[in-house]
């Protein structure tokens, strides 16, 4: 058989944990707070099959949802990330500043290709969310990890390593942030869009769950502090509209987006219309802000449960995020005890979560003490029991390297 290519093997580690993130949710017998998808009930089944219905005709959208598209996006659903996504932040866009891709991730590939080469340097959080990190290591980038504390990202720790690395890129996910739950403070996040200017670095600002608040204040993006062009904002459609759709965006300088447009050509062409259309119809009928308002309820009902799962059950010196949205916690146990390795006895328990070792890159210390638990995608009577499962294996855990 014919050798693969270099990349594959520098990218392997990190692609055998996302393929157990799939795979985790698909055991019905087990309570999986591994995966990170939505709730079921926020799935607006009827209301697509409503729309598809009205607008899937040759009279109406069926022709155009049938064929070949602009890479750019079609543009309704453009005017609408601009309307009803990017203006509530602060952000001002025309038309050509958005880009739609197909899902969140295919922004950070897309970014990649424009700016990265082999040997690059992208710093990113610690820890830091281990799908982007695939895609950073898969155009043979090194990843350098910048300290982090409840804050977000340390600001003097970012700058000592743009001294000391010269990266090309800084990947940040500020908002409820994959895997810790955090959020990074409004002060930081205009000292790291000054950071990109002053060192002309791309700051990629990842923020897929900045919709998805169920307490505190709304904090401006990164990007809204911006006033070089060095900040390339990214989002998804998967947490506030459907993770099956495939639909993001990307919103940037006229001049990056052509760039991105051109690299989308050479990857897939356009993004899937028959979603475009069906997304945009969803939101130029009015449906999204109470569609909005629903799954924050059902999330928030959700967060609730799992944190008070986590402050009665767990057992003491666990440290833990309470997390203002999104749809994970971070947990961090006793420092004996190392959840990769805990992981089979927690499966076997039929209770599963995200082991936290391979959300750590080079840079700052491994923590193998730590786990990714997601409430998103359980129903709240389910997450009791799961948690009184995943209690009694850590309390196992606790008792053998004591005794």
């Amino acid at each position: 058989m014919a050798k693969f290519a270099k990349r594959i093997d520098y990218m392997q580690a990190t692609a055998d944990v996302v393929r157990y993130l799939f795979e985790s949710m698909t055991d019905p017998e087990t309570i999986s707070f591994g995966g990170g998808a939505p709730a079921r009930e926020a799935l607006p089944v009827e209301i697509v099959h409503e729309i598809a219905d009205e607008v899937l005709t040759r009279e109406k959208r069926g022709v155009q949802a049938l064929q070949y598209g602009n890479p750019i996006g079609i543009p309704d659903l453009r005017q609408a990330v601009i309307d009803r996504l990017l203006t509530p932040m602060g952000l001002k866009a025309g038309l050509e500043n958005v880009i739609i891709v197909a899902g969140g991730i295919e922004s950070m590939n897309l970014v990649s290709q424009l700016y990265l080469e082999p040997g690059d340097v992208v710093l990113v959080e610690s820890p830091t969310f281990v799908h982007t990190v695939q895609i950073f290591k898969m155009f043979e980038a090194r990843c350098i990890a910048c300290e982090t504390d409840d804050h977000g990202l340390v600001i003097e720790d970012v700058e000592a390593k743009i001294r000391q690395y010269s990266p090309k890129m800084i990947y940040v996910i500020p908002t409820f942030q994959n895997p810790s739950g955090r959020t990074m403070s409004l002060e930081r996040r205009k000292a790291l869009a000054e950071l990109g200017s002053q060192y002309d670095i791309v700051i990629l600002e990842d923020d897929p769950y900045c919709e998805m608040r169920y307490s505190g204040d709304r904090l401006p993006p990164v990007k809204y502090f911006d006033e070089t062009g060095n900040t390339v904002f990214v989002n998804s459609f998967s947490k506030i509209f459907s993770p099956g759709s495939r639909l993001g965006y990307a919103f940037a300088d006229e001049e990056i987006v052509r760039k991105i447009y051109d690299a989308k050509t050479a990857t897939n062409s356009h993004t899937n219309v028959l979603t475009q259309i069906l997304c945009a119809e969803f939101f130029n009928r009015g449906l999204f802000e109470p569609h909005l308002k629903m799954i924050c309820d059902i999330h928030r009902e959700r967060r609730n449960v799992m944190m008070d799962c986590i402050q009665s059950m767990l057992p003491e010196g666990v440290k833990y995020v309470y997390p203002d949205g999104g749809l994970f916690t971070w947990v961090e146990l006793p420092g004996q005890v190392d959840t990769t390795a805990m992981l089979g006895d927690a499966v076997a328990q039929k209770v599963a979560y995200m082991p936290g070792r391979e959300f750590f890159v080079e840079g700052q210390p491994v923590r193998d003490n730590c786990m990714r638990v997601s409430f998103g995608g359980v129903m709240p009577e389910k997450i009791p029991v799961g948690m009184e499962r995943l209690a009694k294996v850590i309390r196992s855990k606790l008792y053998r390297t004591r005794s």
